[in-house]
């Protein structure tokens, strides 16, 4: 997300060291959800035995970040506003104590999270204020009902809300970047950070978090996308006049490419945005741009980084996007029809099979819960990596099936 947080790539020759294989996602392959989940747990106490390392106490601002390369130890960055992933770990830890109730794990998730609340007082830097604070302390708030968590989210949304150009009818992602990319810039990144302004207006925030939320969803369907419902990274705006000026990338291909990341975010926000509005247009929209995704994966469902590489079979693949799609329509096969529902969780579950595997899997390697992600391949950063958010998406996704397993089986015995 941060066109700043550029990190070396320290040589690794990309044509040789990414991952391009697949595993087999047509063979029927039954999914081990508490096995997944227990697996995660593991993960996260050997991530915690690192952090602490031969002393007794943990440094709570720096968070894991990711492992590139050979590295078999997180790369930790400080907790500030230069470091758009610090929520996750946090939210990890979080989503971690909802599935195995160890009261420990909620006290390493207390205090990696309280090191984010400065964030809620200074003036909004850019879009991200959401991923930093609405999976660390929107999970908190969730799971404890702390009420000083409801109020550090509603600053961080009122922070966030003063970022929105009523001219164009969106948030502006990246203020520093405004005449490196000629007007006012919106990244598909951002639609998943307007899940904060809807949660905030319904729990003692202003009724003007919806309205905005609201809006930029619809200019974004507007503007963003293309005719075949595949999305721009970067959609800039005039900022006087509000007109559209052009759709590029930053991180993905090409300007025309179609980024895997960027369209997990377009699939997971525009669902979102349906659960909180009820509004049919976005319900459709959530679809037209889910199945323009799915017509192109490969045969394990874990999208190589950009559809559109011409290196393809021999491009890196993805866990990242593929955990924020399995996370997404797993929520989105609630809300369409039967036969639409089984087509998405049957997707979902092969997505979870795939990342659940070897193939995927850190083990006991490093401490993460997936390899395979990329994160920014045209500065060279994070190709081949195991990736904080990887892992968010991937827990959460885990914890929706688990859910939904446990409500089947409820209901087959009424």
């Amino acid at each position: 997300m941060k066109l700043t947080s550029i990190i070396p790539l320290m040589g690794m020759a990309l044509s040789a060291a990414v991952y391009t294989g697949c595993v087999n996602a047509s063979a029927e392959t039954e999914l081990d959800i508490d096995g997944d989940l227990a697996y995660c747990n593991a993960q996260i106490h050997r991530t915690l035995d690192e952090l602490r390392g031969n002393s007794d106490s943990i440094d709570y601002t720096m968070m894991p970040r990711n492992m590139e390369g050979d590295a078999t130890c997180w790369h930790c960055r400080k907790a500030d506003k230069e470091e758009w992933c610090g929520g996750f770990w946090p939210g990890i830890l979080w989503y971690n104590y909802e599935a195995t109730g160890d009261t420990t794990i909620r006290k390493e998730a207390e205090k990696f999270t309280s090191s984010l609340e400065f964030l809620s007082k200074i003036p909004a830097f850019d879009h991200d204020l959401g991923f930093l604070m609405f999976c660390s302390y929107g999970n908190g708030y969730r799971l404890t009902r702390d009420p000083h968590y409801r109020q550090v989210i509603i600053d961080t949304a009122d922070s966030l809300a003063t970022l929105y150009n009523p001219n164009v009818g969106t948030i502006l992602s990246w203020p520093r970047n405004v005449k490196m990319l000629g007007g006012h810039n919106t990244i598909m990144d951002n639609m998943i950070n307007l899940e904060m302004l809807f949660w905030a207006a319904k729990n003692g925030g202003g009724s003007n978090l919806y309205d905005i939320a609201v809006k930029h969803a619809e200019t974004t369907m507007k503007h963003h996308f293309r005719p075949d419902f595949t999305c721009y990274h970067v959609a800039v705006y005039d900022s006087v006049s509000g007109d559209f000026i052009k759709g590029m990338t930053h991180q993905g291909y090409a300007d025309n490419s179609l980024w895997a990341r960027g369209q997990s975010w377009a699939i997971y926000g525009y669902t979102m945005v349906y659960r909180e509005t009820r509004d049919p247009r976005f319900l459709d929209f959530a679809q037209k741009v889910t199945d323009a995704y799915l017509d192109r994966l490969p045969e394990d469902y874990v999208p190589y980084w950009d559809f559109d590489d011409p290196r393809i079979p021999d491009a890196p693949r993805d866990a990242s996007a593929a955990a924020v799609v399995a996370s997404a329509l797993l929520e989105l096969q609630g809300y369409v029809l039967p036969e639409q529902s089984k087509k998405y969780l049957a997707a979902a579950e092969k997505m979870l099979a795939s990342l659940g595997s070897d193939a995927y899997r850190s083990g006991d390697r490093r401490p993460a819960f997936l390899d395979h992600s990329v994160g920014h391949h045209p500065a060279g950063s994070e190709i081949d990596a195991a990736i904080i958010y990887a892992d968010y998406y991937y827990i959460e996704a885990l914890l929706r099936k688990k859910k939904l397993e446990e409500k089947h089986d409820v209901l087959a015995t009424l």
